[in-house]
């Protein structure tokens, strides 16, 4: 083949390439969501989230994410955070709130099957002169996933280390990231069983934080459905909400920071009242 033909070939290999991602102005918006194929940064108009002091019941979580995420804005050693526990107790609530509460941060919020591409997001993050929070929502990993090596790449950062200007937030309703019959059988299998349970379960142990997330009891439950009453303007004797909230849990078999949330949306309708 003469280098004419290569030179044409390299031409149309060129021309049907995706162009490069480029960083997007990022004065724009105060949060992201990072999207592949192809590669960019979707700003998010309005970010779904409660005010903070709406979040009852888990005041120790909040205080260290708060005091963390005020030492990153400010440009001092802060730690990546994971939070584990019960379904439905407000661990992605709690970072979406933070991120409100904390000015001078990015919020860019990634999906765990896009983690492989984590690596290019970096490198974006990484030139700008933004601080931003990296969010993973309900991470965790099945038996022949893989992707818990790219994360490594967030919480590790390889030769070049982790960008000064990110810190990573995860939350998971498994506190090692993966599901215990998992850990087991990697005991039982392999050559050095040790040696791979030790790499997927000490992922967890990057985390400088961990925030455990637990079941509420009732009385708590009641008080966050007072807060969301006393926010949103809903009026209703204490009886009756008492009576109503508890057989609503009762209904879905627990308590929890979603479950006072469904049933505080259910009074509003029945009411006539917007959440807006």
């Amino acid at each position: 083949m003469n280098t004419d033909a290569l030179n044409r070939i390299a031409d149309a290999l060129e021309r049907i390439s995706p162009k490069p991602f480029e960083a997007p102005d990022f004065s724009l918006s105060e949060a992201y969501v990072w999207r592949t194929s192809p590669d960019h940064l979707a700003p998010v108009a309005k970010v779904n989230r409660v005010d903070l002091h709406l979040l009852v019941g888990i005041d120790r979580a909040r205080d260290t994410l708060l005091t963390n995420t005020e030492q990153f804005a400010k440009g001092l050693p802060a730690n990546n955070a994971l939070l584990w526990g019960s379904r439905g107790m407000g661990k992605s609530s709690l970072v979406k709130s933070i991120h409100a509460a904390v000015s001078g941060v990015k919020l860019v919020e990634v999906q765990r099957e896009d983690l492989p591409s984590i690596g290019r997001l970096l490198n974006i993050l990484r030139a700008a002169n933004e601080r931003f929070i990296l969010f993973c929502d309900d991470l965790s990993f099945s038996n022949d996933d893989t992707h818990y090596k790219s994360l490594k790449a967030v919480l590790d950062g390889g030769v070049e280390g982790r960008p000064e200007n990110v810190v990573f937030y995860a939350t998971s309703n498994r506190r090692h990231l993966m599901p215990r019959d998992m850990i087991e059988n990697e005991r039982s299998a392999g050559v050095n069983p040790a040696e791979a349970v030790e790499e997927k379960v000490s992922l967890s142990d990057r985390f400088g934080l961990w925030l455990g997330f637990h079941p509420c009891d009732q009385d708590t439950y009641l008080s966050m459905i007072d807060g969301y009453c006393n926010a949103y303007n809903i009026v209703i004797t204490p009886e009756i909400l008492r009576a109503e909230a508890i057989e609503w849990q009762a209904t879905r078999g627990n308590r929890s920071g979603r479950v006072a949330w469904q049933y505080v949306v259910d009074l509003a309708g029945r009411k006539g009242l917007s959440l807006g």
